[in-house]
Order: C-alpha cells, then sequence, then structure tokens
C-alpha cells in the first residue's frame, strides 16, 4: 500500500458523543498494520493541543497500534457543548508522511447542576381581603442542564397546616395563589419552604414569608365594664357613671378608637387609659324634670373607610328629697253655715309632692289659729292622710263670725320638707234667733211695764 494510504486511513472526521463524566477511555483510531509501514519505521500520534484529553499510544501482539483518547479533566457541557480535535499520523519514513483526523466531540448532558432559585428568599405583603384565587408570588427556578434534568417540578416542604389551607401552589410553573380567605386577626404572616427538584432528583430550597396586610374589617368592641344605676339626683358633676372598655381587633389606625356621646344629655366621656374610658356626670341632674336617660355611645376607628359602633345604656336618676309639698293654692276660703253638725267635715286641702316613695309621702296637720280664747283641738281638726278638716263643734254666727288656721304639709323623709297654708274659715248666719223686744222691757213676773205719757204730749 502506498505511504499515503495513512493519509487516506486517517482522513476521516470522527464525531463522538461524550457525557460529561472524568476519566473516560476512548480508543479513537487504530493506526495501519505493520505492513503497510514496513521499512518506514514506527508511526506516530499526535493531538491537537487541549485541555481536556491525552492519547495514550499501544501495540497489540499482532503489531497493531491504536490509540486511547482518554479524558483527564471533567467536561462541561454548560461551559462547553462541544469540541474540535485534530489527531495526527506521522511515519517513520524519510521524506515523513502525515495524516490528520478531525474529532468533533458532543459533550452530553449529565444531571450535574441542581435547579438553582432566582432569590433565596422570597417576600410579599398581601392585603387580608385578596379574593380567593389570587396570585400572591411566582417563585423561579432555573436548571443549566437540558432534557429532562431541566425539567423542575415545585413542592410546598416544611409548612403548617393553616398554612397549607390558606395557599397552594402550582407545580409547574411555581405559582402561589389564596386557597382561602385570610384573616390578619387570626394570623399575621406565613411562612413556607419552596422545593424545586429536577428530573434526575437534584433538589433546592428557597424561603417564601408572606405578610397580611391588615384591612378595615373589624368594627369597634363596646363593653360596659362597670354600670352605676341608678345615680342620686344630688350627683356632684364629675360623678363616674360607667367604665367602658373599647377594643379593635384591627391594627394601626384602623385599631385606634374614639368615643363621643350621641345626645346633648348632661355626661360626658372621657378616655382613662389606653382602650378604655370614663362615663361622667357634666352638669347637674333633676329626676323630677328627667328621671332616666337613654345615653348612647358611639366608637369610631380611624381608618378608611371607617367603622363605627353604637352601644346604649339606660341610666336611671334616684330620687332624693329636694322638693317640699306643693299645695294647690297660696290660701283657701271656707265658708261654713252655723249650726253645723258636730264632726262633719267642713273643707279639705291638697298638696303634692314632686319626689318619690317616701319622699312624697305627705301628711297634714294644722300648726296655729287665731282662737286665742279656746284651745284648737275643741273648734276644728284635720285629717293627717286626707287633708279634709273637721268642725268638731257646731259653729255660731253670733259668737265669731270667722278664724283663720294654718295647715302644714310635710314629706316622709327625716328630716322632713313641710310648707305651711293659711285656710280662713267663714260662718254663714241662719235664720235661727226670733225677734226680741228690748224697750219697755218686761217685769220679773213677765208681765209689761206701761210708760206715762203726760195728757200734755202732743
Amino acid at each position: 500500500m502506498a505511504k499515503g494510504s495513512l493519509v487516506g486511513n486517517l482522513a476521516k472526521d470522527l464525531g463522538l458523543s461524550v457525557r460529561e463524566l472524568p476519566n473516560r477511555k476512548l480508543r479513537v483510531v487504530s493506526a495501519a498494520k505493520k505492513q503497510y509501514f514496513s521499512g518506514m519505521g514506527k508511526v506516530s500520534y499526535q493531538l491537537s493541543p487541549n485541555q481536556y484529553f491525552i492519547l495514550e499510544v499501544k501495540e497489540s501482539q499482532d503489531g497493531n497500534k491504536y490509540a486511547d483518547l482518554v479524558l483527564q479533566k471533567s467536561l462541561d457541557r454548560e461551559t462547553q457543548r462541544s469540541l474540535r480535535l485534530i489527531l495526527t499520523a506521522v511515519d517513520g519514513g524519510e521524506p515523513r508522511r502525515t495524516g490528520t483526523a478531525q474529532i468533533w466531540i458532543n459533550v452530553t448532558d449529565a444531571n450535574d447542576n441542581p435547579p438553582v432559585f432566582t432569590q433565596e428568599l422570597y417576600k410579599v405583603s398581601l392585603r387580608e381581603n385578596a379574593p380567593t384565587g389570587s396570585l400572591v408570588l411566582q417563585v423561579k427556578a432555573t436548571d443549566n442542564d437540558e432534557g429532562s434534568n431541566a425539567q423542575i417540578c415545585y413542592i410546598i416542604s416544611k409548612v403548617s397546616e393553616k398554612t397549607l389551607q390558606k395557599f397552594s401552589l402550582d407545580s409547574e410553573n411555581g405559582k402561589i395563589t389564596v386557597k382561602e380567605p385570610l384573616d390578619f386577626e387570626e394570623t399575621r404572616d406565613y411562612t413556607m419552604a419552596v422545593e424545586a427538584k429536577d428530573g434526575g432528583g437534584l433538589v433546592t430550597h428557597c424561603k417564601v414569608e408572606i405578610e397580611v396586610i391588615d384591612e378595615n374589617d373589624n368594627a369597634p368592641e363596646v363593653t360596659f365594664t362597670s354600670v352605676s344605676s341608678p345615680v342620686p339626683e344630688d350627683s356632684v358633676p364629675g360623678t363616674v357613671i360607667a367604665l367602658i372598655s373599647v377594643n379593635d381587633l384591627d391594627f394601626g389606625d384602623n385599631g385606634k378608637v374614639a368615643c363621643h356621646l350621641m345626645d346633648d344629655f348632661p355626661f360626658t366621656i372621657r378616655s382613662s387609659s389606653n382602650n378604655y374610658y370614663k362615663l361622667l356626670t357634666d352638669s347637674h341632674l333633676d329626676r323630677e324634670k328627667t328621671p332616666e336617660y337613654n345615653i348612647t355611645i358611639t366608637a369610631t376607628d380611624k381608618g378608611s373607610p371607617t367603622l363605627s359602633t353604637q352601644k346604649t345604656i339606660l341610666l336611671q336618676i334616684s330620687d332624693i328629697n329636694d322638693n317640699s309639698p306643693v299645695f294647690e293654692k297660696p290660701s283657701y276660703t271656707a265658708y261654713v253655715p252655723e249650726n253645723n253638725p258636730s264632726g262633719a267635715s267642713i273643707f279639705s286641702v291638697e298638696a303634692s309632692d314632686r319626689d318619690l316613695d317616701r319622699n312624697a309621702r305627705v301628711t297634714y296637720s294644722i300648726r296655729s289659729s287665731n282662737l286665742q280664747e279656746v284651745p284648737l283641738s275643741s273648734y276644728i281638726s284635720i285629717n293627717s292622710q286626707t287633708g279634709a278638716i273637721y268642725a268638731q263643734r257646731s259653729f255660731d254666727y253670733e259668737q265669731f263670725r270667722e278664724f283663720e288656721v294654718q295647715v302644714q304639709a310635710q314629706d316622709g323623709r327625716s328630716p322632713p320638707l313641710s310648707s305651711n297654708v293659711t285656710v280662713r274659715v267663714f260662718i254663714l248666719d241662719q235664720n235661727d234667733n226670733a225677734p226680741r223686744i228690748l224697750y219697755p222691757s218686761l217685769g220679773a213676773d213677765g208681765s209689761a211695764l206701761f210708760e206715762m205719757a203726760p195728757r200734755s204730749a202732743e
């Protein structure tokens, strides 16, 4: 065979696929048999300089030489997908003859790259009124491998049961969505670990932190921790009527609450400490004008839009003895015919008291009169409960024609309050006396006496 046969023998290009794994021996080419090079010396091989492969030339027992292409440094498909090497064979003749072959090496993928998340920690803020199915965020991982080695599946791991109830993760695209309504007042933040797993089984993790943002979805709660009812009407301004606890489950301005009164009543409300208010009297009370109050307290938060709660208490005002009995008239006049029956009712007075119960229980008594000669009790009396005035004897117009008495009305408290009224009694004349001749007077024996008249009288 001509010397040039070697060139022809090596002229073909070699295409190899090599996985990116180290320490692989690849038999690339075997030289022609000895007879092809008889008398021409030995054939030597040379490989173009590169950082991955070297040649190991060996001779078999039958004299054939072959070269092994040995990988001495790991390949990285993600850095270099293919290599082009030139193999040169040189004979020992004069002049020397050479032959070359191109070796194309395609580096095939090995699952040597785990998925890599775009962030190790994902943080997101989410309003608690986010609708079910809304997107929270999308985690993203990439894999430098190819084919099935680069196919990524997302899985939630290391997560509480409550978090699993609230959120779902799409295993294909990494989208996290709301599965159930959120409640800031129940849970303010959620944490989950998301795992990205490629088709070759390599896994990486990232952390997701979800902060729930408060919405003004809770109206203030108003609780009366203590109420003093009834309240005495003589309570001084500033008397504590009730202690009020106000609470709003929302956060920030949504949870800040102010209280005020709805009506123009003699009360005021003041903040006493955090979330507590006092309901106080603001001026003097008068049970006789207003015996009770329906006090409406409104608690309003500072959210947008604002939410408010109204709470009403019934406050009763208790009576004190601050009103004297009052007669219907400033004075009374009674007319009684003389010769009236003894013990008959001749007149009646009445007084009322604006207070309550014992404070308004009126009793009557006669305090004085202008009858100085005889005891008052022998002429007149009064029923202490009804105010009816009775004649204790028969009156005689010819003895006295009028008299005055002072009647007192007194309430039932101690010390009592009282008031007086004047009752003027007029005795009416009856025709109870026959005419009587005063002159000439009768004799001792009842016979008439005669007056002497002179004969010369005209």
